[in-house]
């Protein structure tokens, strides 16, 4: 076993100083930066108050919405007048006019009754009461009086709500039922999107499939001024429950307001950004007064930005690719400025040598190397605009995001939302993979 010797110790001291006399902060930073996320985190819980608002959160309605996503409900309404029980469904029931669906039936007694979910849960409907059956239980309610009330004396189950003057039934994803005086509304849902295809007022409306395609093709005119096939697309673009046409206008709309605003904005972010890039332009006063240019046009938000325009050019797809053209002449303008500073400098030197004029400096000892960086950076922005351009659309810029936030106020059209939504995402989808595809051709490498 060797000794080492104080002046063997002192050397070996003053050639790792860094490991054997490490500083406060590399001794104890993890521990320090550890404790300051901890400290950050408790500061951030009392900050938004999470316990209260975790505590007072609907996070019933988050089912309901998701379920609204995905279906349709249909909201027949009984009325008892004498002896006399008639049946009312909305203005706009997804099943028309003159709805007479197998799921209510007329009993020999004049009673009704509504299959909600099969024979498990039902309502029936008579002259004085309103028979409950669901969960393997059948609760009669007697609607005849003042005031609604439950027959027997059984505990009222959970999934029945009593209030002053009615009482509410929940059937679960099947629907609900709401019962008062003389008066019984159900609400019966339906898996899937009611009349995507065609609406209530289309003479295809309620057609199998085969007999639609049949008079399309072969079948005699239904409307004399035109084919039976424009008919049907005039149908189809102009639902009046879903309005594809008008979606379909609206998402073009947007898909244009980010081209149009991110290519004017790379125009004219590119010849700004050799006039900022200092070793370009030997100007500091220029380089500093572009640079805090695009700083102020990137500082200000798009959706900002969309709300001046709209207020000066009313709202509408001018003032949305305006205000991606005022964001994107900053972000691409500083993007591409610290991309000509960051280039190598010896092709550039090169081709001047040459006394080549300084145009032809720029086309072969710079672009070369700036061009993947433009591209790059050009297709990224391109792709991220079309989500900003929906979000901008909300605020009366144009496109598809003032539709879906219309859809969204109503708070009872939530399939059209899903509808609208699945729509930005294919185009999101479809404009990334076009990206990417584009990058590795101009590049020269595959993207991964």
């Amino acid at each position: 076993m060797s000794v080492i010797d104080a002046g063997r110790m002192q050397e070996i001291e003053a050639r790792y100083p860094e490991v054997l006399h490490r500083s406060f902060r590399q001794r104890f930073g993890a521990l320090m930066i550890f404790i300051g996320v901890i400290l950050y985190g408790i500061y951030a819980v009392w900050f938004f108050d999470l316990p209260k608002v975790i505590s007072e959160a609907h996070w019933e309605r988050v089912g309901i919405y998701l379920s609204e996503w995905v279906s349709y409900d249909v909201q027949p309404e009984f009325r008892i007048s004498g002896d006399k029980i008639s049946i009312k469904y909305p203005r706009f029931s997804p099943l028309g006019d003159n709805p007479n669906p197998d799921w209510v039936k007329t009993n020999s007694d004049g009673s009704m009754t509504v299959s909600v979910s099969g024979t498990s849960r039902t309502v029936t409907v008579t002259k004085t009461q309103a028979i409950v059956t669901a969960h393997g239980i059948t609760i009669p309610i007697d609607i005849a009086g003042d005031v609604p009330k439950i027959v027997g004396s059984e505990p009222v189950p959970s999934w029945m709500t009593v209030y002053d003057d009615n009482i509410l039934v929940n059937l679960g994803f099947a629907g609900d039922a709401s019962i008062s005086t003389d008066r019984v509304k159900i609400r019966k849902r339906f898996i899937g999107w009611a009349n995507f295809v065609f609406d209530t007022h289309s003479p295809f409306f309620d057609k199998p499939a085969s007999e639609v395609i049949s008079l399309i093709f072969s079948g005699p005119r239904l409307d004399p001024a035109q084919s039976n096939l424009s008919l049907a697309f005039d149908n189809i673009w102009n639902n009046s429950a879903w309005q594809h046409g008008d979606v379909w206008t609206k998402l073009f709309q947007t898909i244009v307001m980010a081209f149009l605003g991110t290519l004017l904005g790379s125009l004219a972010a590119f010849p700004l950004a050799f006039l900022a890039a200092r070793n370009i332009t030997p100007n500091r006063l220029v380089n500093q007064i572009l640079k805090r240019f695009f700083d102020f046009l990137r500082s200000v938000d798009m959706l900002i930005w969309a709300l001046f325009l709209t207020r000066a050019f009313g709202p509408g797809p001018l003032a949305g690719s305006g205000a991606i053209f005022l964001t994107e002449a900053g972000t691409l303008g500083k993007l591409y400025s610290e991309g000509l500073e960051n280039i190598d400098n010896k092709p550039r030197e090169g081709v001047k040598s040459t006394g080549s004029p300084t145009i032809l400096v720029h086309r072969y000892g710079i672009m070369p190397q700036i061009v993947p960086v433009i591209v790059s950076q050009t297709l990224y922005q391109w792709e991220s605009n079309v989500r900003g351009a929906t979000i901008i659309g909300a605020v009366g810029a144009g496109g598809i995001g003032l539709k879906l936030w219309e859809a969204m106020r109503t708070n009872s059209n939530w399939e059209n939302v899903a509808y609208m939504v699945l729509l930005i995402l294919i185009v999101v989808f479809l404009f990334d993979a076009a990206s990417n595809a584009l990058r590795s051709r101009l590049m020269g490498a595959r993207t991964k």
